[in-house]
C-alpha cells in the first residue's frame, strides 16, 4: 500500500499538512511585504520631500509639477482675472487753471469737449467760453451726459431724451443702481453713457440781411455724409486768437475777422465735411476763396479770404487739420481770416464756441 493510500485513510492528518502549507504561504508573503516597505535597519522608509533653496523658484499657477508617477492625474491650474485699472466709474472734480479750455481738459480725461459741456450745467447756461479760472468742474467718467435726475423722470423718458436705451443707464457699473426697479432719489447724478444732448441754451441766432455783408446761401453737391461730426465747441482756425484791426460779431457782421497775416496756415474748427473749397462765386464773391465745413450735427464753420484752398469738395477732415493758407482775397483790407459760425440757417456768435484767450 503505497503513503498516499495511507493519507487517503488518514483525514486528520491530510487536512493538518493542508493548513500548514497554506500558513507558510501566507508567512512568505507576509515577510515579503514588510521587506519592500521596511529597510533592513527597521526604521520607517522616508520620502524626500521638495525643499526652497533662497534662489528657488515657485513654479507660477500655468506650470505644472514634474510627476514621476504615469498613473498621476494631473491639472493645469490657469488663474483667470478681469481687472481694467484703466476703467474710471466714478465722477471727479476739477479746478479750471490759467490755459486751460474746455477741449484741453476733455482731451486730459481722454473724453469728448461736449461730453463736459453736457455734464456742467452752468457752461450749458453761459457758454464754453465763460470757463473761469477757479471754476470748478463736474467730469464724467465716460463721454456721454452727467444727468441731475430730476422728479418724475423715469429710466425710460430720460434714456429717450439722450438718445439711449435704458438698459444703458440701469446696467452702467457707476450708477449702482438696484434691479430689477432701482429707486432714483431726485438730484442724484446718473451716468448716460452715450448720450447726447441737444440742449444749446446760451446761443443767439442772427440771419443775414442786406448790411451785414454776408449770405445764407451755399452751393454743395455732396450727399448726406456719415462722417462723425463734432460736439458744439471748436477749436481755434488760426495759431492767433485775438482781433487785430478787423470786424468783431455784430448785426452788420456775423462773423469775426482773425488776426493772421497772409500765408498763416488755416485748419478745421472741428471735423466735418468740406461743403465748399473755391472761390465764393455767385452765392458771395466778397469772401474771396473760401471754404465751408458742415460739421454733420447742425452746425458749419465758414473760413474765408483764403489765399491758398488745400481741401476739395466733399473731403471729410478733422478738427486741426490744414485747410488752407490765410489772404486778402475777395472783398478785404489786408490780410485776415473771416471766421463764421452757422446753426440752422442762422449765424452764431463764434466767441460762444471758441476756447477762452
Amino acid at each position: 500500500m503505497n503513503k498516499l493510500g495511507r493519507f487517503a485513510r488518514s483525514p486528520r492528518l491530510f487536512s493538518g499538512i493542508t493548513w500548514g502549507v497554506t500558513f507558510l504561504v501566507v508567512a512568505i508573503l507576509l515577510g515579503y511585504t514588510v521587506w519592500r516597505l521596511f529597510p533592513a535597519s527597521g526604521a520607517p522608509a522616508s520620502v524626500a520631500l521638495p525643499t526652497l533653496e533662497a534662489s528657488a523658484s515657485v513654479p507660477l499657477p500655468n506650470q505644472v509639477w514634474s510627476v514621476t508617477d504615469p498613473l498621476a492625474i494631473v491639472r493645469k491650474v490657469a488663474l483667470v482675472t478681469f481687472s481694467d485699472k484703466n476703467v474710471r466709474y466714478n465722477v471727479v472734480q476739477y479746478t479750471a487753471k490759467t490755459g486751460d479750455t474746455l477741449s484741453s481738459i476733455a482731451e486730459s480725461y481722454g473724453l469728448k469737449a461736449s461730453s463736459l459741456l453736457w455734464s456742467n450745467a452752468n457752461l450749458m447756461r453761459n457758454g464754453p467760453n465763460s470757463l473761469k479760472v477757479g471754476q470748478v468742474l463736474q467730469i464724467p467718467p465716460v463721454d456721454g451726459v452727467l444727468y441731475q435726475w430730476e422728479a418724475g423722470d423715469t429710466l425710460e423718458s430720460v434714456a429717450e431724451k439722450f438718445g439711449v436705451t435704458s438698459d444703458d443707464i440701469l446696467l452702467w457699473p457707476g450708477n449702482n443702481l438696484e434691479l430689477p426697479n432701482p429707486e432714483i432719489p431726485t438730484d442724484t447724478l446718473v451716468m448716460v453713457p452715450g448720450g447726447k444732448s441737444d440742449a444749446i441754451q446760451w446761443v443767439s441766432v442772427s440771419y443775414a440781411s442786406g448790411a451785414s455783408g454776408t449770405s445764407s446761401g451755399y452751393a454743395s453737391t455732396c450727399g448726406p455724409s456719415n462722417f462723425k461730426g463734432g460736439g458744439g465747441t471748436l477749436m481755434w482756425p488760426s495759431p492767433y486768437h485775438y482781433i487785430n484791426g478787423g470786424n468783431n460779431f455784430s448785426s452788420s457782421h456775423l462773423g469775426i475777422d482773425i488776426y493772421a497775416p497772409e500765408g498763416t496756415q488755416i485748419t478745421a474748427a472741428d471735423n466735418g465735411t468740406v461743403v465748399w473749397a473755391s472761390w465764393g462765386g455767385a452765392w458771395n464773391g466778397g469772401y474771396g476763396n473760401v471754404v465751408m465745413i458742415d460739421h454733420n450735427n447742425g452746425f458749419k464753420t465758414l473760413y474765408g479770404h483764403l489765399s491758398q484752398v488745400n481741401v476739395v469738395m466733399c473731403e471729410n477732415v478733422y478738427a486741426g487739420e490744414l485747410i488752407g493758407l490765410s489772404g486778402y482775397t475777395g472783398n478785404s483790407f489786408g490780410a485776415h481770416l473771416h471766421f463764421e459760425v452757422r446753426l440752422g440757417g442762422g449765424f452764431m456768435n463764434p466767441w460762444d464756441y471758441l476756447p477762452p484767450q
